[in-house]
């Protein structure tokens, strides 16, 4: 009888046993023990590495994940304030339960800033929130923990309430999340009116004012205002867009454009709107289309459908790098997935950013003349101006010397239709004796463009500094180590142990990374102040895929970006710079670089 049970139970254990993997499968196991526990699957650790900084690590057994966007830590101290979790990129998974998301397998770590600490606050206690699930299917309930840690003595503090530095961008993105939604999109707009103002901005102007010149005698105040409406909404609809995947999938849909093959169709469809606007031909749509754009928008919805496409266009491949507010509604969206608040400031960005231009154009079709000779000046005009956004885009792409003889021709043969080398007759009018001065100073600069060209200078703006940088006394320049990858960053840290690193994000198509390199890096005495830090270069013109990972590892959508990192290797976040700065500006944040830290 012990005989016939002992066997019995064996013929059950091993079919048990063959079955189980097929029941793992299915999300069916027939022994439910050998599930971890929460607590064991996701093991949460936790210490303070500064007066204001927390970090949270979770370690993760094998075969178990973690979702990046159900991390949420709130403080349940009063007074004590907390910035956003500051996650890792994840890895992408098609989840059953969330679709397309991010989650973190064996081991994940975050950093937990204090922005806001009363001085008398040596504790604090968090409430930490995330899920995650077993590979076999199994999903656990979302696992709220109540956590206690003793706070060391702050390491500043102003006006009774202690303060941790955050870098800009960080700060706003704090603000998206507290400040209420309606201020936060007026905070936006307003500095979307400013970055109106930044070079990146500037070559949106001629588009824009081409477009309505293009329509000719047809053009009325009403009608120029709604071009430039339908052209500044399309434009901050793409911003919002761009900005959404950005934030949510870390893809960067302006450095995508940046194609050497994009960049020089859309020149050369500049090329083509310039020579129409010299009378070489006119550019229209076919009738048909034509007679069903009317029906379906009125007459010359057309030219509404023109301009919403160029704004389209304009904002992925004419605007502007990564700024301070665009790279804080990105942060705040990946941390938070909040599409609808940081879409919103996004729209609201690029609305103010269109303001301007809307007072522009809006002017430009109550100042335009109506009919004669007149018109075909000012369309000459904007041809020339549409010619020198083509040559500005093909900078990112056409070697210096190429890029300055455009240029140089670009002043040149227009001062000649100008008058600049022929004799003006005794009764010339005032305004033929203004074309002919404003000539003669664009052919005199054409020249000065060609002479800095054989010269060897590569400087549109300073052409001759090459001749006289020859007589003067030599100033020391940073140079930049180049950092291709991840792999190369760590090594470059690893091989500088007792000094401070500055690593500059840069890429040939980003206006204010010229700009910083030009003005900022140039400068006399920023440049002696950064020899005694290492200095690299991570180039992202080609946004390649270790390009891409490298922009991932710090969270950044794109340059321009300049990080610090102490002697020990570590990112000093609250240094972290995000757009042009001014040299006397990255002097100042250079001095405070060890009380930032």
């Amino acid at each position: 009888m012990i005989g016939w049970l002992f066997t019995i139970a064996l013929m059950l254990a091993t079919t048990a046993q063959a079955a189980n993997p097929l029941m793992d499968k299915l999300g069916l196991s027939l022994f439910q023990d050998e599930l971890l526990p929460a607590d064991r699957a996701f093991q949460l650790q936790y210490r303070v590495t500064g007066p204001d900084v927390l970090t949270l690590r979770w370690q993760i057994a094998e075969g178990y994940y973690l979702y990046r966007r159900q991390f949420q830590v709130r403080s349940l101290t009063p007074g004590v304030e907390t910035a956003p979790l500051q996650l890792p990129p994840g890895k992408p998974k098609k989840d059953p339960e969330f679709g397309a998301t991010e989650v973190y397998y064996h081991q994940v770590e975050a950093r937990l800033p204090l922005v806001k600490r009363p001085p008398k606050a040596t504790a604090l206690t968090l409430e930490v929130r995330y899920q995650g699930c077993a590979e076999r299917g199994i999903c656990y309930p979302p696992i709220v923990k109540s956590i206690r840690l003793q706070l060391p003595a702050s390491s500043s503090q102003a006006g009774g309430v202690e303060t941790a530095p955050m870098a800009e961008q960080d700060r706003i993105a704090r603000a998206i999340g507290t400040q209420g939604f309606w201020l936060t999109l007026v905070s936006f707009l307003g500095f979307g009116i400013l970055l109106a103002f930044t070079p990146c901005c500037f070559p949106m102007l001629p588009i824009l004012s081409g477009i309505i010149v293009g329509h000719g005698h047809r053009i009325t105040t009403v009608r120029a205002f709604f071009l430039s409406l339908a052209y500044v909404i399309a434009s901050a609809l793409t911003y919002a867009t761009f900005g959404l995947l950005a934030g949510l999938f870390g893809a960067n849909l302006q450095a995508a454009f940046q194609n050497p093959w994009i960049v020089a169709t859309f020149s050369g469809l500049f090329v083509l709107l310039a020579l129409s606007m010299f009378g070489l031909y006119e550019l229209q749509m076919p009738a048909a289309w034509q007679t069903r754009l009317s029906r379906l928008q009125g007459r010359h919805g057309g030219g509404l459908v023109h301009a919403a496409v160029m704004g389209a266009l304009s904002a992925l491949i004419v605007g502007p790098c990564v700024a301070a507010p665009l790279a804080g509604a990105l942060i705040y969206i990946g941390q938070t997935g909040d599409a609808v608040l940081g879409g919103a400031a996004l729209f609201s960005l690029g609305l103010g950013m269109g303001l301007p231009l809307i007072a522009v154009g809006t002017s430009a079709g109550k100042l335009l003349p109506k009919a004669g000779l007149w018109m075909n000046t000012v369309k000459a005009v904007f041809g020339v101006l549409m010619l020198g956004v083509a040559i500005w885009m093909l900078e990112r792409i056409l070697p210096p010397t190429v890029t300055l003889l455009l240029w140089a021709l670009w002043f040149i043969v227009p001062a000649i239709y100008l008058g600049a080398a022929s004799p003006l007759p005794e009764n010339a009018s005032h305004a033929r004796r203004i074309g002919k001065a404003l000539g003669v100073v664009m052919l005199t600069y054409g020249i000065l463009l060609l002479i800095g060209l054989a010269a060897g200078s590569r400087d549109v703006f300073q052409p001759l500094k090459v001749l006289t940088a020859r007589t003067a006394s030599p100033t020391a320049t940073p140079i930049f180590r180049p950092v291709a990858s991840v792999t190369d960053l760590q090594q470059a840290l690893a091989g500088n142990p007792d000094r401070w690193v500055m690593l500059d994000f840069y890429a040939d198509w980003c206006v204010s990374c010229k700009e910083l390199e030009r003005e900022t890096f140039a400068d006399p005495t920023v440049a002696r102040t950064l020899t005694g830090l290492v200095t690299l270069r991570a180039d992202v013109t080609d946004n390649d895929r270790e390009q891409r990972q490298l922009l991932r590892r710090f969270g950044l959508i794109g340059p321009p970006a300049v990080l610090f990192f102490t002697p020990q290797g570590e990112e000093c976040r609250a240094a972290r710079l995000i757009g042009y700065v001014p040299p006397q500006q990255f002097l100042d944040h250079l001095q405070r670089l060890e009380r930032l830290c």
